[in-house]
């Protein structure tokens, strides 16, 4: 005797064949839209900012990274991260189904090289410009200048790992908040020597291409202290190289005339910003510089420093020190 079921069955087994092939085609449909391009060649894309996730999928689609763009901009949408796409430039080497490539666009997974950049202390915009430029293809000297030159003195030198995809705002900002970090705690000092924050910071730039160790450090900025209070002009070499983006530091007469604001042979007083950006030992000697009456120095030919209370003192160890 049949039970209902097996005549169910019995009468419906066609239709059910037809619903399991039907299930069966669009999981092997979906499957082939997720799964990575049967034909696939490495190449890179950018991401740029305020470019919609609809744009990336396609441009996505176009260079055979994803089989379906639309299976991608479906995805996005599901988890959310339709407007959460991280800008910067991605390299695909390798197929991918689009659930990695998802997962790489919303946190920034570019699979570029990282960069590591060393900025030694002292190096100036220009200088930072050409590293950059150099390391970076996508970045020019002239777009990195741009953004980073208004803050001279205030990008802390330091060696940095970039993503290799990163932009020049990125650069600029990761060296700003390193700096606002480091210096910290020399708040409470600057506020003690009474001098304002950008005046210490154009003190250390002075300092950092005039002195080498942290003792000369605190008595050279000691001395320049000195001068600017009594109004005197510094007369400091080292302007001469950020004046003329060189690393000479011997000025000529005509040098010393150059108009520039900078040129602390005209100018009393400190120049009208950083000639560079300090290290955080030049900093804290410009906050704490050693207390001394001293108004002169030089680096002598034995590579010391050599410091005298009047010009005429000073004149004494320029003939003694240097031949």
């Amino acid at each position: 005797m049949i039970t209902a079921l097996e005549f169910h069955c019995m009468r419906f087994w066609k239709h059910w064949l037809v619903v399991a092939a039907l299930v069966g085609l669009a999981l092997v449909v979906l499957y082939l839209l997720l799964r990575a391009p049967f034909t696939f060649s490495p190449t890179t894309i950018t991401i740029e900012r305020g470019e919609s996730s609809a744009q990336v999928a396609a441009t996505l689609g176009e260079k055979r990274v994803v089989t379906s763009a639309l299976a991608l901009r479906v995805l996005l949408r599901i988890s959310g991260g339709d407007n959460k796409l991280r800008e910067g430039t991605y390299a695909f080497t390798a197929p991918e189904n689009v659930f990695s490539i998802e997962r790489r666009l919303l946190s920034g997974e570019y699979g570029v090289p990282a960069i590591r950049l060393t900025f030694i202390e002292g190096v100036t915009v220009p200088e930072m410009a050409r590293q950059v430029a150099a390391a970076f293809p996508d970045i020019t000297v002239r777009d990195f200048t741009a953004l980073a030159q208004p803050y001279e003195g205030y990008l802390f030198p330091n060696t940095y790992v970039f993503p290799g995809s990163v932009d020049a705002a990125f650069i600029v900002k990761t060296l700003r908040t390193n700096f606002d970090k480091q210096t910290e705690g020399l708040k409470r000092d600057v506020a003690s020597s009474k001098r304002s924050f950008s005046d210490v910071v154009t003190m250390a730039s002075l300092v950092e291409k005039e002195a080498r160790t942290d003792e000369s450090r605190r008595m050279v900025a000691g001395i320049l202290w000195n001068r600017v209070d009594k109004g005197m002009r510094l007369q400091v070499d080292a302007v001469f190289g950020y004046i003329f983006d060189t690393e000479t530091y011997s000025p000529s007469q005509s040098d010393q005339k150059v108009a520039s604001p900078y040129n602390t042979y005209l100018h009393a007083g400190l120049p009208p910003g950083p000639i560079g950006n300090p290290g955080l030992s030049a900093l804290e000697a410009a906050a704490n510089p050693t207390k001394t009456s001293y108004l002169y120095y030089l680096t002598g030919d034995d590579n010391q420093m050599h410091y005298a209370t009047t010009f005429a003192g000073h004149k004494t160890n320029l003939q003694k020190y240097i031949k």
